[in-house]
């Protein structure tokens, strides 16, 4: 599940069918068509459908289920840039999700480690959306930002409180941050 990008709530909002243009255009995008792609691969078949937009009751930017696909919180989307972001980071989650035989969602470890690889994967922690976030830190931002945002996403699973959600990052956190699959190394 992605948090809200980096604008404020409340600041940006579009409607379901302009965000599902700016979701096909996103799937044009490098970033967006390589994880489609190398989902495929793995076996994972993606339709048309496989992305929704969506409004949203939660301060959420999207999420991915199981069985039905990635969604765009259309309400909470400014830009196009925020589109992209949501679409990477969500693919990371469906990737992980095609390739573990047992990947269980309400595992806070099977879920923490998919929220590590898809912030650090993803760009949602590159320096520049920490500063429009208002962070400002020149060393050690973005493994700092990657913890921040799973803790946000992992807290938020009705199976973990906010202490197995910080045990279960810890635990898993150099396996998972160095799993760059399907990237050769982190974008």
């Amino acid at each position: 599940m992605a948090e809200e990008p980096g604008t404020a709530p409340g600041s940006g909002s579009r409607t379901v069918k302009e965000c599902e243009d700016m979701i096909r255009r996103s799937l044009r995008t490098p970033m967006v068509r390589f994880l489609r792609e190398n989902l495929e691969k793995a076996g994972c078949g993606v339709s048309e459908n496989f992305f929704k937009a969506v409004n949203c009751d939660k301060s959420i930017a999207g999420g991915y289920v199981r069985g039905k696909g990635i969604m765009v919180c259309s309400n909470h989307m400014n830009i196009q840039d925020d589109v992209n972001q949501v679409m990477a980071h969500e693919l990371i989650h469906a990737y992980d999700d095609c390739q573990a035989a047992n990947l269980d969602w309400a595992d806070c470890a099977h879920h923490a480690c998919s929220e590590i690889r898809a912030g650090h994967l993803s760009g949602d922690c590159h320096y520049k959306r920490e500063l429009l976030r208002g962070y400002i830190k020149l060393r050690g931002h973005e493994q700092e930002c990657v913890r921040r945002r799973v803790m946000k996403s992992v807290i938020a699973n009705p199976h973990c409180s906010e202490a197995a959600a910080r045990d279960a990052m810890e635990a898993v956190w150099d396996v998972c941050y160095n799993d760059t699959r399907p990237f050769d190394r982190a974008p």
